[in-house]
């Protein structure tokens, strides 16, 4: 298997044909499944389901004798490799009382997160009412939210609360969507209300979440639905990398609020992805009304695959 076929995953017959795919997956087209990808994604639906038998019933045989279960973090490492994230971890993660802050760029991130941390997430209310996928979430303690759902803060800040004063860890994702693993969203701070005050003892860690130039062609943007950003990852040849970094803990208490905590996570947050690119991360290239965002230029096809 060629380089360009390894990030781009999909059965077409050119780089050129692959990316007008992924055009049309961004602008809510429907993305056509060869029938070996059927037979990838069929695969791959059988292992997600038998790491199910196995590891859902030892989750509630464990719980019937105590709490903080291991298995939603091993159903979740295991499931992300299974979709086809071959994850490694760099830095030291903070195990309690530990807010992590990250980018986000698919939903394999909150299988990679959670795999390595077993950290409980922040997610889109939507989430919670999909198809297994929100049970599975559910089992994570995932705390659900609706951006656009102002009066609600409130209530959403205390489950935030509840969850971290249980010594969890918690992940929250600022952008408010998806992104394309090139660009860096403005962080909206609402759910960051939590940190004033910060909880006694509790620190913020930012992470970098990094799929290289797979992210091009696996990121969840634009208009696409959730099911069909599912079915292109999951039909997808090979594996892909990613790396999950942990960058250097601070203290909100050195930060007056949460838009100065926001802004200093998001800072070097941005500053790992410009490492990692080996350029600033450019503007991203689709609108997100939810979040007040107007798009920059439309990306043309990655320049490590035009040639």
């Amino acid at each position: 298997m060629s380089e360009q076929d390894e990030q781009t995953g999909i059965d077409a017959p050119t780089i050129d044909g692959a990316w007008k795919l992924r055009v049309a997956a961004a602008d809510g087209k429907s993305t056509p499944i060869s029938l070996r990808g059927w037979l990838r994604i069929a695969l791959r639906s059988l292992g997600l389901i038998g790491l199910m038998i196995v590891f859902v019933p030892l989750h509630y045989l464990y719980r019937l004798f105590a709490y903080g279960s291991p298995f939603p973090m091993l159903f979740l490492r295991y499931a992300a490799r299974i979709s086809g994230a071959r994850v490694t971890i760099e830095g030291t993660h903070l195990k309690r009382d530990v807010f992590y802050i990250a980018n986000h760029v698919s939903w394999i991130d909150i299988l990679a997160l959670a795999g390595a941390s077993g950290t409980a997430f922040v997610a889109k209310a939507e989430l919670a009412s999909a198809p297994l996928v929100g049970w599975l979430a559910s089992l994570n303690r995932t705390v659900f939210v609706k951006r656009e759902h102002r009066l609600g803060v409130t209530g959403q800040i205390d489950a935030l609360k509840e969850a971290l004063a249980d010594n969890w860890s918690v992940t929250v994702f600022p952008e408010g969507t998806t992104t394309d693993g090139q660009s860096l969203l403005p962080f909206k701070t609402s759910m960051l209300s939590v940190l004033e005050p910060p909880p006694a003892g509790v620190l913020v860690q930012p992470v970098l979440l990094d799929y290289g130039p797979v992210a091009e062609w696996i990121g969840w943007i634009g208009q696409e639905g959730g099911l069909n950003n599912a079915k292109r990852v999951l039909a997808r040849r090979g594996t892909f990398a990613m790396r999950v970094r942990y960058l250097e803990p601070f203290s909100p208490e050195d930060f007056r609020g949460r838009k100065a905590i926001g802004a200093e996570a998001r800072r070097r947050i941005e500053e790992a992805l410009s490492e990692a690119l080996g350029k600033p991360p450019r503007p991203f290239a689709h609108d997100v009304p939810p979040i007040r965002y107007s798009a920059g230029e439309k990306p043309q096809l990655p320049e490590d695959t035009a040639n």
